[in-house]
């Protein structure tokens, strides 16, 4: 007999699969229709804008359990992606301990680590012995903590003393007091450090979960694994949607309205539309040179792509390298070297190539004429001196727009093929005009 469709295995995922395609109504009817033992946890692994799409249509009284259901700091996130009117109608939902914990979260910014943290954490007073710490920490951990991996050793002010993990807490002598078990040096986030540096933070230290202080010490909180995954991936998306050369999206692609994707993406392709149109002033200065040799023309997309693809290497090197705290604006200079010897030196290697490109045209087709030499040397040098371009403006871009307080994404690279563009073009016709002068310029 086969079972209704309500029972079926594996109907969450199914939808889960849907689920991007659905509009928010559909996406409330069909989480309805789950099943009891699928719908908690399929709940649970949305995201707070998919969270919130469904608690909005719920009626109230499964509204209130569903919203109960999430840790404050999760509650915090699905009120962050409501409407202002809607958000304190789902705050009286919570019971009145649980609302004071997430309006503590909501004044701080969405993107910093007091925005990001857990106020529920496993603590303990630095007097008490192991044994007993150990009886109060089981007594905690009925009490939905976000995480009981470290417990926090805490003053009577509440300022942080130090970090034991339950490990070195069953491995010391029951009797020992916890001031001698823990770790009293702990590393720490202030409440307003910026998610991206909290997120460097756990990849350099590989903690599970990290305390939140304020300016006099005291615990706030504590921002654990989990959330920084969704961090980096937040962070992931945003950068490769800027180097592609727009704003980056506020909701995923297909729950982002058509408008607000044409403004995101309208206004870069303005700017890179009229970066180009100096491009189309700097080849219309040398239009005279273009008529009498019309060869140079058939070089010129050659050349400047390539300063172009030189460009666009160097800045997601330099990108990502930001990103991940590898470089620094105190190493712009050596950074500048470094790229002007690798631009040279692969200027140098596409030189021969397109050198060696003319030669054997002109050996099989006879294409050049007796000009061929002069038209060999100089698509070579053009091609190092764009791609020298190309390399050190796109590795050097990235620091400016740091330097100038921006995302160093936004060195995007459309951008920066398009200010090589102009260069490239000035380049190859100031070479064209250094050798072909007198013979055919």
């Amino acid at each position: 007999m086969t079972p209704p469709p309500s029972s079926t295995p594996g109907v969450g995922e199914s939808l889960r699969e849907e689920w991007p395609a659905l509009d928010p109504d559909a996406r409330a009817a069909a989480f309805q229709r789950l099943p009891a033992s699928e719908a908690e946890e399929f709940f649970l692994g949305l995201s707070a804008l998919g969270q919130a799409q469904i608690l909005l249509r719920l009626p109230e009284r499964e509204r209130r359990l569903w919203l109960r259901l999430l840790a404050p700091d999760d509650v915090a996130d699905v009120l962050q992606e409501v409407e202002p009117a809607d958000r304190e109608g789902l705050l009286q939902l919570l019971d009145t301990v649980t609302r004071a914990e997430v309006r503590a979260l909501l004044a701080y910014a969405e993107d910093d680590a007091g925005g990001l943290m857990s106020p529920r954490f496993a603590r303990v007073r630095p007097d008490m012995s192991v044994e007993e710490a150990i009886r109060y920490l089981q007594r905690q951990a009925r009490d939905r903590l976000e995480t009981i991996y470290y417990a926090y050793v805490l003053d009577a002010g509440q300022r942080l003393l130090g970090v034991c993990s339950f490990r070195e807490l069953f491995a010391a002598s029951p009797s020992s007091p916890v001031r001698e078990v823990m770790e009293d040096d702990p590393v720490t986030i202030d409440e307003d450090t910026d998610q991206e540096a909290v997120a460097r933070l756990f990849l350099r230290y590989g903690f599970l979960a990290l305390p939140v202080v304020d300016a006099e010490g005291r615990m706030k909180g504590i921002v654990t694994i989990d959330d920084i995954v969704d961090v980096l991936q937040e962070e992931a998306t945003e950068d490769v949607q800027k180097y592609g050369g727009m704003q980056a999206l506020d909701a995923p692609y297909l729950q982002t309205g058509f408008g607000s994707m044409i403004r995101k993406r309208a206004g870069w392709l303005t700017l890179l539309f009229l970066g180009e149109t100096l491009t189309a002033s700097a080849m219309g200065y040398f239009e005279d040179a273009l008529a009498r040799a019309v060869v140079l023309a058939v070089f010129l997309p050659l050349i400047v792509s390539s300063g172009g693809n030189s460009g666009s290497q160097a800045s997601t090197l330099i990108v990502r390298a930001m990103a991940l705290g590898e470089v620094k604006l105190r190493d712009v200079w050596l950074i500048a070297r470094r790229e002007f010897l690798a631009g040279a030196t692969l200027g140098v290697i596409l030189a021969a190539v397109g050198a060696l490109r003319v030669v054997l045209w002109q050996a099989v087709f006879g294409s050049y004429g007796e000009h061929a030499a002069r038209i060999a040397l100089t698509v070579g040098l053009s091609v190092v001196g764009v791609v020298t371009l190309g390399t050190l403006t796109g590795s050097m871009l990235p620091f400016l727009i740091r330097r100038c307080g921006w995302d160093p994404a936004s060195a995007s690279a459309p951008f920066v093929a398009t200010v090589v563009d102009v260069g490239g073009v000035v380049i190859y016709f100031g070479v064209a005009q250094l050798i072909l002068g007198g013979s055919l310029l």
